[in-house]
């Protein structure tokens, strides 16, 4: 028999990833400083690096405002269609060049490089100039034998730009040890500010000094987790690439309101809104709710102001994941916690006890979701799918609600809506 090639990860990673978005439809931004912002133009959410030497990530925006101008830094109101598009773009370039992928999260992806010949250090290369050539997007590319030390090599090569081109390969065991050696960690995969602090008690302090710690020490002093974590440090694959998402066993949909609230009736559309969206999730992922809980509070940091915060559950008559249903259960269990006098600030919509259809256990005289039910939501998510989130939607449910997030420097959404394309005009 062959030998089993041994594992290869990368990890590639976009750059700035928000504020790259910003930047591909709009080239005259190229050197200019960019900030994102969180909902309702809270605070600082990413930055270019021309932008990190004037705001912290987390910084609201209200207290750095005007230094922002001063030197020059844009702000952009947080535009998630646009990051949504630009991800399935980068993700779907990048699964068409390696073996198998896992995507992460919005802006980072793990890919299989088993099998792939030739120096892997220029194919990293070619991934990133593709990517950046097709989509616009800039992305690093730490390439190793464990996940955990691609995350290391991918943070290398971001770190050490210049003399790395963004393509860093720790396959080669003295490669590896350089990176682990000249690595806080700080900056291990998985190692948080907390466990930081205790490592640094036992005299560990760079990512080489947790690879040379005894395994079994670290996993009855702290999990199994960082035990495997030092394994992965010395090469020992411990995490396999997961192509698959789970599917999740809650799904929440949350949002601050645009301005606060003091009446009923838009809070009811806010919730329907929520839900509807709570509802296109978990028909996405296959699955069906049992139980809606539906909560609304006031603002928390304004001691002048009167505070209420409550939530209520709704037990559904059947597993469901008809829009209609989980709505009507959403705006009954609102009426129980709306409260008159009081400015809210925020409405959550959580749906609870996820199931496959086929996986609960129904009895004889049980009611079921009519199978009329499922293809009309069928019917609703591939209307909104060709023409846009919002195309079919209940009634309850507007198409720009004045109670909405505020995104007053919200750029446009070149790729997803037909009137916003990127236009170009002859000379």
């Amino acid at each position: 028999m062959p030998p089993v090639p041994e594992p290869v990860f990368a990890l590639i990673d976009c750059n700035s990833f928000y504020a790259s978005c910003e930047r591909v439809f709009r080239p005259d931004l190229a050197r200019t400083p960019i900030v994102v912002l969180s909902n309702n133009d809270g605070c600082v959410i990413a930055r270019s690096a021309e932008a990190k030497a004037y705001a912290r990530m987390g910084e609201p925006y209200f207290q750095i405002r005007d230094k922002l101008r001063r030197h020059g830094v844009l702000a952009f109101s947080s535009n998630y269609a646009l990051y949504g598009d630009m991800s399935q773009r980068v993700m779907a370039l990048i699964e068409s060049m390696v073996p198998a992928c896992e995507v992460y999260s919005i802006d980072e992806c793990f890919a299989d490089l088993r099998g792939i010949p030739g120096d892997l250090t220029a194919f990293g290369r070619e991934v990133r100039a593709r990517v950046l050539r097709c989509t616009g997007i800039p992305v690093g590319v730490g390439i190793a034998r464990t996940k955990t030390l691609a995350k290391l090599a991918n943070h290398t090569a971001k770190r050490l730009q210049a003399h790395t081109g963004g393509v860093v390969d720790i396959c080669e065991p003295f490669k590896r040890d350089w990176v682990l050696r000249n690595t806080g960690v700080s900056e291990v995969w998985g190692i948080g500010k907390r466990l930081t602090a205790h490592l640094a008690e036992l005299g560990i302090r760079t990512a080489m000094d947790l690879a040379r710690a005894d395994a079994r020490l670290l996993r009855d002093k702290f999990s199994v987790v960082v035990e495997k974590t030092a394994r992965e440090l010395n090469g020992i694959a411990c995490l396999e690439l997961d192509e698959a998402e789970p599917p999740r066993q809650e799904i929440c949909c949350s949002r601050m309101f645009g301005e606060r609230l003091t009446e009923l009736a838009p809070i009811r559309q806010a919730v329907a809104t929520y839900t509807a969206r709570a509802a296109e999730k978990l028909r996405a992922q296959g699955s069906l709710c049992r139980r809606l809980r539906v909560s609304i509070r006031t603002g928390l940091f304004n001691p002048d102001e009167a505070q209420h915060a409550q939530g209520a559950l709704v037990q559904l008559p059947y597993p469901s994941n008809d829009t209609r249903l989980l709505t009507g259960a959403a705006r009954e269990a609102l009426g129980r916690l709306y409260r008159p006098g009081f400015r809210y600030s925020k409405a959550e919509v959580l749906l609870l006890e996820l199931c496959r259809p086929g996986e609960f256990t129904g009895d004889l005289f049980s009611t079921v979701q009519p199978a009329g039910a499922g293809r009309l939501m069928a019917v609703l998510d591939e209307v909104n799918g060709r023409y846009g989130r919002g195309a079919l939607r209940a009634g309850s449910v507007p198409l720009a609600p004045e109670w909405g997030m505020r995104r007053e420097m919200m750029s446009q959404a070149y790729t997803t809506r037909v009137e916003q394309l990127w236009r170009v005009c002859a000379g």
